[in-house]
């Protein structure tokens, strides 16, 4: 009855009776793709995903002709997702019943996907292909299987292909449907997507295959369903191999894609440093490589930092790259979604998660003790180290050439007690070698310290108040050891010290 899936029994005939068995192509096909991309190997256990249709039929019934040589374990699975009433039970009946003929346990799974759309919101294609998948995994662990079989044919990969450059793709969507994909310690293969839909009827009918009739196909309410029946036809007029030509085109990205993929781990693995919530690279490394990979290093970094997928779209990708490679501005913090930021200081990029700690965020002052040679600053990973030295005779003091991570007080002249603490507003310093002061906010600017460094940076300061000395970046005019200097105080920057290392010894 027209509109009803009812199984179809076709005319059986040897295979061979007249000219060439239509059936050698798929047979041989199958077989040689299975093999050629290891999709199965011997002695594993296969849950075979049969919904009745011609497709899933003609799989179930190539890989139960190869499993005796291959001592495969065949188990059948088929969901009756209740969207069409006596038609879909009709359905399960007909799949169980081959199961049993062809000696194979069947196991059934009879879900409410209309309820379970009404519960979720989802449209019907999603909601019954998440149920769909969450019962073909729960039957594989019940079974122990390793792999999950599924029919999708060429055809299917086609329109699969039209439909993404129509919604709009990259590379990586114009793969189409990957022959094998693992999920959950179980891989899915697909072992006829160079087999066309034609080649399985022909197959199905001159073996004498029963199978069903999908109503549902005919429904144009489905995105899928108006490309098969509408835009692939129309299409065709302009190239009548358009299925073949897509699915070749799919062949090449696939490969394309693979290697641009490996490129870009080896890429990420060499100029991107990860820590927990965060990963960060230099703005050479990244202008310096191919606009390609380029983008493929921004996905793994958003990959890495938990970001939704379906989010990165292109004009995302593109404004992120584009304030990467871009001279300016040279410091800027963006939300890229409210949760991660992306945060240029200069030469240096870090993309940041919301959740990932900000060592010195917090104010911290540090009271110096000349008794002890070291003082850890674990807010700016770094130790001040002390030495008070005497002049002896007559001579000046013997100080070397100035080095950024040295510096030399007269200790005569310091104003005790000595501090160290973070940069506050309104901070200036007497420069040593101008005239006046000079905001400290402009001079980590103009020594083009990043600006997540600059509250984390120490100033030693005096009794008064006074800056002396920013470690790495300049010092004040205070206290100068010169001719009359008597007694002077070192201060060096040291690797952090850490408990046993000898501090305070």
């Amino acid at each position: 009855m027209e509109g009803k899936r009812q199984p179809r029994e076709a005319n059986h005939r040897e295979p061979g009776s007249k000219g060439l068995d239509p059936g050698f192509r798929v047979r041989t096909a199958v077989e040689s793709r299975i093999a050629e991309e290891k999709l199965l190997e011997p002695g594993d256990t296969v849950v075979v995903a049969v919904s009745g249709g011609p497709d899933s039929v003609a799989l179930l019934h190539l890989l139960h002709g190869l499993s005796g040589s291959r001592n495969w374990r065949l188990v059948v699975a088929h969901v009756n997702h209740r969207f069409r009433g006596e038609e879909s039970d009709r359905e399960a009946a007909f799949v169980a019943s081959f199961a049993e003929r062809l000696g194979l346990p069947c196991e059934s799974a009879f879900i409410d996907v209309p309820a379970y759309i009404e519960e979720t919101a989802l449209n019907s294609q999603v909601a019954a292909r998440r149920k769909r998948y969450e019962f073909l995994f729960e039957t594989a662990r019940k079974y122990g299987a390793s792999k999950i079989a599924l029919a999708h044919h060429a055809d299917d990969q086609a329109e699969t292909i039209l439909m993404r450059i129509l919604r709009g793709t990259g590379p990586g969507g114009l793969t189409g449907i990957p022959v094998r994909r693992a999920e959950k310690k179980v891989e899915l293969v697909r072992p006829m997507l160079r087999i066309y839909k034609k080649e399985v009827i022909s197959y199905c009918d001159f073996l004498g295959l029963a199978y069903c009739r999908d109503s549902s196909n005919d429904s144009r309410k489905y995105f899928r369903n108006r490309i098969r029946l509408d835009a692939m036809p129309y299409l065709r007029q302009y190239n009548d191999q358009l299925p073949e030509s897509l699915n070749r085109l799919g062949e090449i990205m696939t490969a394309e894609n693979d290697y641009m993929e490996h490129e870009a781990d080896r890429v990420y693995a060499s100029v991107v440093k990860t820590e927990a919530g965060s990963a960060s690279l230099d703005r050479g490394d990244f202008v310096h490589l191919h606009v390609a990979l380029q983008r493929r290093v921004i996905k793994l970094i958003l990959n890495y930092l938990a970001f939704q997928e379906e989010n990165v779209d292109y004009a995302r990708l593109e404004a992120i790259r584009t304030a990467i490679v871009q001279d300016s501005p040279s410091n800027l913090t963006w939300p890229i979604d409210g949760r991660i930021a992306l945060i240029r200081e200069y030469e240096r990029i870090c993309f940041r998660s919301e959740t990932s700690a900000r060592s010195g965020d917090a104010a911290f002052l540090h009271q110096v003790d000349l008794q002890q040679p070291f003082l850890p600053i674990p807010e700016a990973g770094m130790t001040f180290g002390f030495t008070a030295e005497e002049r002896d005779g007559v001579g000046g003091a013997d100080i070397p050439a100035p080095c950024p991570d040295e510096a030399w007080f007269d200790l005569d002249v310091l104003r005790m007690p000595l501090s160290v603490r973070n940069r506050q507003a309104g901070d200036r310093l007497d420069v040593f070698g101008l005239n006046g002061t000079k905001k400290v906010k402009d001079i980590l600017m103009d020594a083009k310290i990043p600006p997540s460094r600059r509250d984390r940076l120490p100033l030693l300061m005096d009794a008064e108040g006074r800056v002396l000395w920013i470690p790495g970046v300049r010092r004040s005019r205070h206290a100068l050891v010169g001719p009359g200097t008597v007694r002077w105080l070192h201060i060096r920057i040291e690797p952090p010290v850490t408990e046993g290392n000898g501090l305070g010894e």
